[in-house]
């Protein structure tokens, strides 16, 4: 349940979250750990980035990522006519599906 409510209000706000390892965190965990939420933990960073990592490209994670610092970019992107926008998008969205269901525990 902790998970469905940092991801509903991450995406609400335009902002998702992920990481990768314990040594190197990936660019989602990063941004995760410094939008300093109340709700993300460390571990719940890390979970997210390695769903991240095996859900969206390298360059869709560096685009995700910047929705930390500048969540209008994600409503832009949402309601963007270019076709390249919404296939992020529709990625986007199963990413955060798919995290709420892997890290929810």
């Amino acid at each position: 349940m902790r998970v469905k409510l940092v991801l509903i209000s991450m995406l609400w706000s335009g902002v998702l979250l992920a990481s990768a390892g314990a040594t190197q965190a990936g660019i989602i965990s990063r941004a995760c750990i410094i939008a300093n939420r109340s709700a993300a933990s460390k571990e719940l960073c890390q979970c997210i980035d390695r769903v991240a990592q095996s859900s969206l490209n390298k360059s869709e994670r560096k685009k995700a990522s910047k929705f930390f610092s500048d969540p209008h970019r994600a409503q832009v992107v949402r309601q963007s006519d270019r076709r390249s926008d919404e296939i992020f998008w529709k990625r986007y969205k199963a990413f955060g599906e798919r995290a709420d269901k892997t890290c929810n525990g």
